[in-house]
Order: structure tokens, then sequence, then C-alpha cells
């Protein structure tokens, strides 16, 4: 069972194909954080695939309170955009966009065998991707005395959380990025040391 502030996604750029009476569908994952990154590899491939006659897609960002959506660009309603998606959730994966490019091959192939190719090229982009693990983390900032060092990093290191910044100086500033599920008990026990001040 997969834990609460967990989610599986893919490390890096994969890519799939198939193939039906002379179409070609060429799918592509990428892995993406933000519906801005979805826009700029779209208008990548858009560039790269300029003669191709559809860039179908679909994404799905966020655990909690996911954004997914799918376009079908321009092929029959539900025919293209939907399979994708169908295949990314059937995988179970988040921060994800998949974009399909097809170039026609003179025969239409009807809808349930858009259904079809539209779903078997994502699926295939999808096998030859390497899926990961990823922990969902928050960030902590905070200050304190050098007196106070060696309790707090006592915390610090049992706790394994990540140090992204620190700074050892006269005052002393750490940046750290907590997994979601221990946030609460780690913010805790460095609230209560007596120099600690959290910036964030």
């Amino acid at each position: 069972m997969q834990a609460e502030d967990t989610y599986k996604t893919i490390d890096k750029k994969a890519e799939g194909f198939f193939k039906d009476r002379g179409s070609k569908f060429i799918a592509l994952a990428f892995p993406v954080e933000s519906e801005q990154k979805v826009q700029e590899y779209r208008a990548i491939l858009r560039k790269k695939y300029y003669d191709a006659r559809h860039h179908v897609y679909a994404f799905h960002i966020g655990k909690d309170q996911p954004i997914y959506r799918s376009s079908d660009d321009g092929e029959p309603a539900n025919s293209s955009g939907p399979p994708i998606l169908g295949q990314i959730k059937s995988f179970g994966l988040t921060n994800i966009l998949i974009v399909v490019v097809r170039y026609f091959g003179g025969t239409k192939l009807g809808i349930p065998g858009l259904i079809n190719a539209y779903k078997s090229a994502a699926n295939d982009s999808l096998q030859n991707a390497n899926i990961i693990t990823k922990v969902i983390t928050r960030r902590l900032i905070f200050e304190f005395n050098y007196p106070a060092m060696s309790e707090v990093m006592r915390i610090v290191k049992s706790s394994g959380v990540n140090v992204e910044k620190q700074e050892f100086v006269e005052n002393c500033m750490l940046d750290i990025s907590i997994r979601i599920s221990k946030f609460e008990e780690i913010y805790n026990k460095l609230k209560i040391i007596k120099s600690v001040k959290i910036n964030s």
C-alpha cells in the first residue's frame, strides 16, 4: 500500500509507438510539476512534429487536490484524450504528461480503433518508462543560536530530513525539507528548543 505522503511518477522522458492501417501514433511521456511545464512541452512538440495531424494529450498533476485534463485535439470526442488519461490512472501515476502525436495514414480507424490506438501508444510509453516513488515534503526554515547546535542537529539527523541550505555563523540558519507525515512531529521538537525561531 502506498504511503499517504508518496506518489508514483516517471523519472524522465519516455517514448512509445503504435501503428494501425498506416496511421502512426508517437507517444511522449514527461514528468511535470505544473501546468506551465505542460504548456512548454506541448509547444516544443508542436514545433518538432509540426506536420502531424493531431497532438492529443492528457496530464495529471498533484495528489491531494489533483488537476487532470485531456484533449482530443480534433479527433472525435472522447476517442483519444480520455484513453491516454485512463492509462495514467491505471498505472497510478501523477505529475505526468503524455502527448500522442498522430500521423494520419489515409484510412479512418473509427472510434473503437482510435480508442485502442491512443490507449496502446500511451501504454507503450509507460511500459518503457522508469516509474519511481517520490516523497511529498514541506520546507521548514528556522534560525537558532550556536549553543543549540548539537540539540538541533540531533533532531535533524535522527529524523532523516533533507538539508536544503545551512548557515553556521553567529546566528545559525537551517532550511530543511521534511516528509509530510513527519512534519508536525519534527516541528514540535524544534519549537521547544529555547533559541529556535521558525521563519516558515
